[in-house]
C-alpha cells in the first residue's frame, strides 16, 4: 500500500509539472514582423497574438512610405508573454514641412509657431546671459530652413537673462537683530523667519549664583541677540534671498 501511494504521488507531481509547463508556454507567443505594415495592419497582427501595439515615435524618411512602420522593439522572432507591448516608429514620409525661424521671440510664441506648422516641441534648455533679455529664444535645433531633418521636433535654447548677483553669507551670530537687519538690507537681502529661543538655564555642575539671570524675551526685537542663522556663514546666496534667525 505504501509503494502504491508513492507511485500515485509521483504520477500526481509529474501531471502537475506537465500542466504548469503547458500553461506557461501556452501564454507565450512569438513577435511578428511589423516593419512595412500600416498601423491598422500591425494592430490586426498583434491582436491575433494577444499583444499590444504602441506607436512611440515618428520620423521623416525619404525611403519608407508615409504611415508605414519603420522599426519595432522587440524585433521579430522573439518569444514573449501575451499582453506584451511592441513599440514601433512610424514613417512620416519625406520632409515636407519647412523649419521656421523662431529665435528672437519668447518661449511661448516659439511653441505656438512650432505647433502651428504641425511640428512638435522637443527639449528646452535655459541659460543665463548678461546681454540677452529674459525668456528670449536664442537658438534652435534644427536651424531654420534645415533639410534632411529626421524627427518633426524642434529643440530650444532660452535665455533667463543675467545671472542673479550672489554674495557670501557673513557670520551674523552674536550680533543684535537690528544691526544684522541693516547689514542684510545693504547687501540686497532680507530677514526671513525669526524664532525666539527660551532663555538659558544653569547646566549641571554650575551653581545658580554663577549663572547670570537671562532676560526673558517673548518676541524678537532689535536688541535680540542672534544665536544661529540659515543660510550658514560662508554659503553663497543670491540677491533678494531671505535669511532666517534664531534669537534670544
Amino acid at each position: 500500500m505504501l509503494f502504491l501511494a508513492l507511485i500515485l504521488l509521483m504520477v500526481a507531481l509529474v501531471s502537475a509539472l506537465t500542466a504548469m509547463r503547458f500553461a506557461i508556454h501556452g501564454r507565450e507567443v512569438m513577435i511578428p514582423k511589423l516593419v512595412g505594415m500600416s498601423p491598422v495592419e500591425a494592430e490586426r497582427a498583434v491582436s491575433a497574438s494577444g499583444l499590444q501595439l504602441v506607436i512611440a515615435r515618428q520620423f521623416y524618411s525619404p525611403d519608407i512610405p508615409e504611415g508605414k512602420i519603420m522599426t519595432q522593439i522587440p524585433p521579430p522572432g522573439v518569444t514573449v508573454r501575451r499582453g506584451w507591448s511592441i513599440r514601433v516608429a512610424q514613417s512620416l514620409g519625406p520632409q515636407r514641412v519647412a523649419i521656421p525661424d523662431i529665435t528672437g521671440g519668447s518661449e511661448r510664441i516659439a511653441e505656438l509657431n512650432i505647433r502651428r506648422r504641425g511640428l512638435s516641441l522637443g527639449s528646452t534648455a535655459h541659460v543665463n546671459l548678461a546681454d540677452v533679455g529674459e525668456d528670449q529664444v536664442i537658438s534652435q535645433s534644427p536651424p531654420a530652413n534645415a533639410s534632411g531633418v529626421s524627427a518633426p521636433k524642434i529643440n530650444l535654447l532660452v535665455s533667463d537673462g543675467p545671472a542673479p548677483q550672489t554674495y557670501v553669507m557673513p557670520n551674523l551670530t552674536g550680533q543684535p537683530l537690528g544691526s544684522a537687519t541693516l547689514a542684510l538690507q545693504d547687501a540686497g537681502m532680507k530677514v526671513g523667519k525669526v524664532s525666539v529661543l527660551p532663555p538659558q538655564t544653569a547646566t549641571a555642575g554650575e551653581s545658580q549664583s554663577s549663572v547670570v539671570a537671562p532676560t526673558v524675551v517673548s518676541e524678537a526685537g532689535a536688541a535680540s541677540m542672534i544665536v544661529s542663522q540659515n543660510p550658514a556663514a560662508g554659503q553663497k546666496v543670491a540677491a533678494g534671498s531671505a535669511v532666517n534667525f534664531e534669537v534670544r
